[in-house]
């Protein structure tokens, strides 16, 4: 991948025209523990919104803790 030089926008951009960057314009979502995640488009397709995501990886995680339980030896 060829890395762009920061000076370098493209044409289409004028510096004049993107205003100042705001500091800390995301700090707080993220100081609340806001965790975004990209989905690749073959596994969104199957997820139509957080909510049915969320229900899956529950589900793969109490799977999870179940089969760990099965794996100790009994004493």
């Amino acid at each position: 991948m060829k890395k762009v030089k920061h000076e370098e926008i493209r044409k289409e951009y004028k510096l004049e025209d993107l205003g100042k960057g705001i500091r800390g314009k995301y700090f707080e979502e993220y100081k609340k523990g806001t965790n975004l995640v990209l989905l690749s488009p073959d596994v969104a397709k199957a997820f139509p919104d957080d909510a049915s995501v969320n229900e899956a990886l529950r589900s793969l995680l109490k799977i999870a803790r179940q089969a760990k339980g099965l794996t100790r030896r009994s004493t």
